[in-house]
């Protein structure tokens, strides 16, 4: 590489480098307001014990029994959540994002990675929630749509469920 090239190589990723560190900073920026203007006495923020339902999306039935899960809404508008509701050793926990929407009203959506009994990643589950705290904040309720995807992207099913979530004091 020439002395030239060389140079104009380094300014290049110079500027990516601060485009990058702008990037994550206002990123971060905007997910704090979202979630400080919660609208509402304790917002969602914080550890929720949930009871989930997966449903029948058409006629809103049971398809298996409750199971438990437990959801952290961290300041920042970060989620995270564990259930018992799969094996973990095929299903790693959901890692996503959180943000009010209006009054009690927020929503969250997350992403769990799911193996074959073999270790092989066969698909991507991505849950969107709509939920609504109670006005004393400790309780909510939540609709979810799931999406499947295969590990090249494609939506390949859907699914639907419903939660009933306790603030963790």
């Amino acid at each position: 590489m020439t002395s030239r090239n060389m140079k104009r190589f380094a300014a290049s990723r110079g500027a990516a480098l601060v485009l990058a560190g702008l990037l994550v900073l206002g990123s971060g920026l905007t997910a704090r307001a979202q979630s400080e203007d919660d609208g509402s006495g304790n917002g969602l923020e914080g550890a929720w014990r949930l009871k989930v339902t997966v449903r029948d999306c058409i006629t809103g039935q049971p398809l298996r029994p409750t199971f438990d899960a437990v959801f952290t809404f961290a300041k920042g508008g970060t989620a995270a959540a564990i259930t018992a509701g799969q094996l973990p050793s095929l299903f790693t926990p959901q890692l996503g994002v959180w943000r009010h929407t209006q009054g009690n009203n927020y929503t969250a959506v997350g992403d769990a990675f799911v193996f074959s009994t073999a270790g092989a990643w066969i698909q991507t589950n991505r849950f969107t929630r709509a939920i609504q705290v109670s006005v004393d904040g400790d309780s909510f309720t939540d609709q979810i749509a799931l999406q499947i995807f295969d590990t090249s992207g494609n939506q390949i099913a859907t699914g639907c469920g419903t939660s009933i979530g306790s603030r963790m004091k």
